[in-house]
């Protein structure tokens, strides 16, 4: 557990003693040829201070913050369980403090931002259901298991003595921790002056104890006022490549900018114009965005869980239950001092090496600002349910689902900046957002197939490629052909809303399959960029 360091430090233990279903690591011990290559692993990641301006927040605000940091760091321990297992046991089979380290930031023994490679010694391949499923159940044996239960974003499926099939709920199976959890939330309650929060914060602890989550989602959405926010809960569906059902534990204890937060409120409004503006047939497009949403920048203090491993988040579109967000729509929540690290310390370097020269200049803060913003108000766009009665589309799309969710974020992302800037919302050169989208695919590509982000970054660049978006220069680096950029933004946001209204299953694999892979000729490019030492992604003291 690492400490918090803001004003104040904080340090927090708790005993890490796992469940007996947990996966068991090989033991293993580190000799002195694997230094090396440890600390080439390491250097993929560059260290980044969280800090915040805590004179924004009211006395009690300021109470309630080591008690929100509390709650949120019990993820860690629960996340561990959802992506490996048992955390000591594997801790304990290493010698060398580099690994050590190194596992800590991927959450296990499998490296994140290399499509989950093993790294420790005689590990096999991760499991596509991490430890939510038994490792050797089959897809077959899971569709012909009765219990309703088990396509529940929050239970676990494990075998009894006899090797049948159960569903063990998150409460039960974290019966001690989520407890702890909850009382934490109700302390922090009693501090709250804003009576948003407040609800929010007792109906979440609730949630804990029952895995009933909608109403505290639907009192997330209704906090307009609070300065001091937690996102907190088993939220994701990342983690789970074997089928995309199981959510995972993680949390985000946030400090909002309302300077920059009243510029970015009055945005939502055009939501509902965009919808109907979306390049696709009517019948893609029907379902109206709530307006009800949020669009707010802040300063993060504390990562946990899902959100902490491997590449880190920037901006939050939640809640993911697409009644909410058809009832309410989503709060967008932009992370602005862990976009600007990232922007500092690996899109500009990134720029200076896989970037036409004379482009360059189009790089800047602001537009990765923008389409990391509109990245997240285009989850709310499109279509939640497919039109060919096949449910959900996150239900129809299965394990496919996330990458091509994100896929359309990114693109209709670039979209919605393009009407916004024709409609004269947004200043400065449509260049600027274009060229930073660019180099930002090369940033975001780095992270791997295991990451939903990842392979939708890979199925991008290659759709671009096809239709000469980008030329390659003798030198090596990328140049922008504006006009056909934007009409393969076009085309591939048909494609992806088309894919998604349909609930293609088939469909999006295949485009997966063609598109979501990394080229020879693109990896000696990657390649460039990690013998000039440019990190992959932050590790954030805190």
């Amino acid at each position: 557990m690492k400490k918090i360091s803001v004003v104040f430090a904080l340090i927090l233990l708790f005993s890490c003693k796992e469940n007996n279903d947990a996966r068991k690591p090989i033991k293993q011990v580190i000799v002195e040829q694997n230094w090396t290559e440890m600390q080439k692993k390491l250097s993929k990641y560059v260290t980044f201070k969280l800090t915040s301006d805590l004179s924004v927040l009211t006395e009690n605000e300021r109470k309630m913050l080591p008690i929100l940091i509390n709650a949120a760091s019990k993820m860690n321990k629960l996340f561990w369980y959802e992506a490996y297992g048992d955390k000591n046991q594997l801790l304990d089979s290493i010698t060398d403090e580099d690994t050590k380290k190194f596992v800590e930031i991927n959450y296990g023994s499998w490296d994140r931002l290399d499509g989950n490679s093993p790294f420790i010694d005689g590990e096999g391949s991760k499991p596509d259901g991490a430890n939510y499923y038994p490792t050797d159940m089959t897809k077959l044996e899971f569709d012909a298991f009765t219990d309703e239960a088990k396509s529940s974003l929050y239970t676990f499926i494990r075998r009894n003595k006899e090797g049948k099939l159960y569903t063990i709920p998150y409460h039960i199976q974290f019966k001690n921790e989520v407890k702890k959890v909850a009382d934490l939330l109700l302390e922090a309650s009693k501090l709250a002056d804003d009576e948003g929060l407040k609800n929010y914060l007792e109906l979440r602890a609730q949630a804990f104890l029952d895995d009933n989550y909608l109403a505290s989602d639907l009192a997330w959405m209704d906090m307009k006022t609070n300065t001091l926010d937690i996102v907190i809960g088993p939220i994701e569906t990342y983690e789970d490549q074997l089928f995309g059902k199981k959510a995972s534990h993680e949390a985000y204890v946030l400090i909002k900018d309302k300077v920059w937060s009243d510029k970015l409120a009055h945005f939502v409004s055009f939501l509902p114009e965009l919808q109907i503006g979306l390049p696709v047939s009517d019948a893609y497009k029907a379902e109206i965005p709530g307006t009800d949403s949020d669009l707010n920048a802040y300063d993060v203090v504390y990562y946990a869980g899902d959100c902490n491993a491997g590449s880190k988040t920037i901006a939050i579109n939640l809640p993911n239950d697409e009644t909410v967000q058809l009832q309410k729509g989503t709060r967008r929540l932009q992370l602005k001092n862990a976009m600007r690290a990232k922007f500092d310390k690996i899109l500009m370097p990134i720029s200076e090496i896989l970037i036409d020269s004379t482009q360059r200049k189009y790089i800047t803060f602001d537009a990765f600002f923008a389409n990391t913003m509109f990245h997240e108000v285009a989850h709310g766009l499109g279509i939640k349910n497919t039109i060919n009665n096949k449910g959900t589309v996150r239900n129809a799309l299965k394990e496919q689902a996330s990458a091509l969710e994100e896929e359309k974020a990114d693109i209709l992302g670039l979209y919605l900046v393009q009407q916004l800037h024709k409609k004269g919302e947004l200043e400065g050169d449509m260049k600027d957002y274009m060229t930073t989208f660019m180099a930002s695919i090369f940033r975001s590509v780095r992270f791997g197939a295991s990451s939903a982000h990842g392979k939708a970054n890979m199925i991008r660049f290659n759709f671009f490629k096809e239709k000469g978006a980008f030329t390659k220069n003798e030198d090596g680096t990328y140049k922008v052909n504006y006009e056909k950029m934007e009409e393969a933004m076009r085309q591939l946001s048909y494609l992806i809303l088309t894919l998604q209204g349909n609930g293609d299953y088939e469909g999006v694999a295949k485009l997966v399959e063609e598109k979501g892979i990394i080229s020879p000729d693109l990896q000696r490019d990657l390649d460039k960029l990690s013998k000039a030492n440019i990190p992959v992604d932050v590790i954030y003291e805190q």
